[in-house]
């Protein structure tokens, strides 16, 4: 199965979590978005070297939006407001794809296309 990590499942791979060991080595994909919301935890949390390291490392996994993934995640943002932008573009991006959505997120709890993982 491939994956679309969320900022929420990069943190917590990072962190080696339990919950995730599982997801640390599957082919999976994150957005541009999410990895800058990654690297500003790294560097809120750890130092600017490690930030950087962890950015280059995830680049190549990174796959773009398209204005149709915005038309859909504009959508689901109206139907949710607690959703966040990079959460709603993320998952339309992940549905795009054919990825499933991995997250912990308790708003994606009980969505279509999500892996849950607290």
């Amino acid at each position: 199965m491939r994956f679309f990590l969320d900022t929420y499942a990069l943190v917590e791979i990072f962190k080696a979590s339990k919950s995730y060991d599982k997801y640390a080595d599957v082919e999976s994909f994150t957005s541009i978005l999410n990895l800058f919301e990654f690297y500003l935890y790294l560097l809120k949390n750890h130092d600017e070297e490690t930030a950087k390291k962890n950015y280059y490392d995830l680049l190549s996994f990174v796959i773009d939006f398209s204005d149709e993934d915005l038309f859909e995640a504009s959508k689901l943002k109206l139907q949710n407001n607690k959703l966040s932008m990079v959460d709603v573009i993320g998952y339309a991006l992940a549905l795009r794809n054919n990825l499933k959505f991995l997250t912990g997120d308790d708003q994606f709890k009980e969505m279509k296309n999500v892996e849950f993982a607290k």
